[in-house]
């Protein structure tokens, strides 16, 4: 077993489940920082919901948790059927497009924000909550609609997953549901530990929708940045063997381990392209690839890499594989429940009846 799956394993054992359900929207709460690893696919929601449980005796006492995992699974099924760069919802009414600079350059004046920001630029992450916060203040505050933004975030979440993503943008401004997500100073706050006033968001609830935006905020700015792709490796494909695809949503380094097979790690230019990601973001993704034994990096496209291959092609079910060819695994599900379902708890209600125990 990979090093770094038995680290994740002890690490999941250790993770408090039921001190997630009540912290987890702090700052400081407890999380699992797992989601990274779910998200490059290394280990599964259904592999982290095994190892979890064997520590509870009912699944109600870690319920929160798991419909994190279980949402994570609802956004996917849902990007199998639909195009999630679409509102969702029909009608949406948004006027600018871009990303308000003083998002972008980590000065909206309200600390906690910008803090998070530089966090995100410096680690690769962020809080889920100050997400929510701060799709708010683009997307309902600024009124931007939401597809640039939500780029500029994937773009440097280690964790970053265009269905889950998207989605969760859609869910903050409204693009998918009939309300919009607002928070005001009070509430930044309370689960930032930060006491701020006199911001502008420093108003009543009932006041959010008319409050007047500092100036800089009407400067939009288009976020266009490209990805850095590491050149291939020096190799040949034999023919006597089964081929093995991992790609950036797929380094299971238990996937069809016992396989005397080619493993090629496959960045198609193509789909980073359209999603790029940052160099940190590579740099994560490689590391977790040097976890599958003789695992070579292949940057070019599916068609360029099998175009003189003979044997059987393996790969993982993900709606941006529908390019490839070959044998197609599906991915470790949660639960059984597919098909779309047009909202989450329609989803869960179902999900849940498996996952008892």
């Amino acid at each position: 077993m990979s090093v770094l799956f038995e680290k994740l394993v002890k690490k999941i054992k250790k993770f408090d489940a039921k001190k997630y359900s009540y912290s987890r929207n702090y700052i400081d709460g407890e999380v699992s920082r797992l989601s990274p690893y779910i998200s490059r696919g290394f280990i599964s929601t259904f592999q982290v919901f095994e190892i979890l449980k064997v520590n509870f005796s009912t699944i109600k006492e870690i319920e929160k948790f798991v419909q994190e995992l279980a949402w994570r699974d609802y956004f996917q099924l849902i990007w199998n059927e639909k195009n999630v760069e679409i509102s969702l919802k029909e009608n949406v009414s948004v006027n600018v497009i871009g990303i308000p600079s003083p998002i972008l350059n980590a000065q909206t004046t309200i600390k906690a924000i910008d803090n998070e920001i530089l966090n995100l630029y410096k680690n690769g992450y962020m809080h889920n909550h100050f997400r929510m916060y701060i799709a708010s203040l683009i997307c309902n505050f600024s009124n931007c609609h939401f597809l640039t933004p939500s780029k500029w975030m994937y773009y440097y979440l280690l964790d970053g997953d265009v269905g889950s993503n998207a989605l969760n943008w859609q869910w903050v401004s409204g693009a998918s549901r009939n309300k919009k997500y607002y928070f005001n100073q009070e509430n930044l706050n309370k689960y930032s530990r930060v006491l701020q006033q006199n911001t502008f968001i420093d108003v009543d609830y009932n006041l959010l929708e008319e409050i007047h935006l500092p100036e800089p905020f009407t400067e939009l700015t288009d976020f266009n940045l490209s990805c850095n792709l590491p050149n291939s490796d020096d190799f040949d494909l034999d023919n006597s063997k089964p081929l093995c695809i991992y790609n950036y949503y797929n380094t299971d380094p238990n996937w069809k381990k016992n396989l005397d097979c080619n493993r090629i790690l496959l960045l198609e230019p193509s789909t980073f392209n359209k999603y790029p990601v940052c160099d940190k973001a590579i740099d994560f993704l490689l590391k977790l690839s040097h976890e599958i034994p003789e695992i070579k990096i292949f940057t070019g496209e599916f068609s360029d890499l099998t175009k003189n291959f003979q044997n059987t092609i393996y790969y993982k079910q993900h709606p941006l594989n529908i390019n490839y060819r070959g044998v197609e695994d599906s991915r470790n599900w949660l639960t059984s429940v597919k098909g779309y379902h047009p909202s989450f708890f329609s989803y869960w209600n179902k999900a849940k009846k498996e996952l008892k125990y």
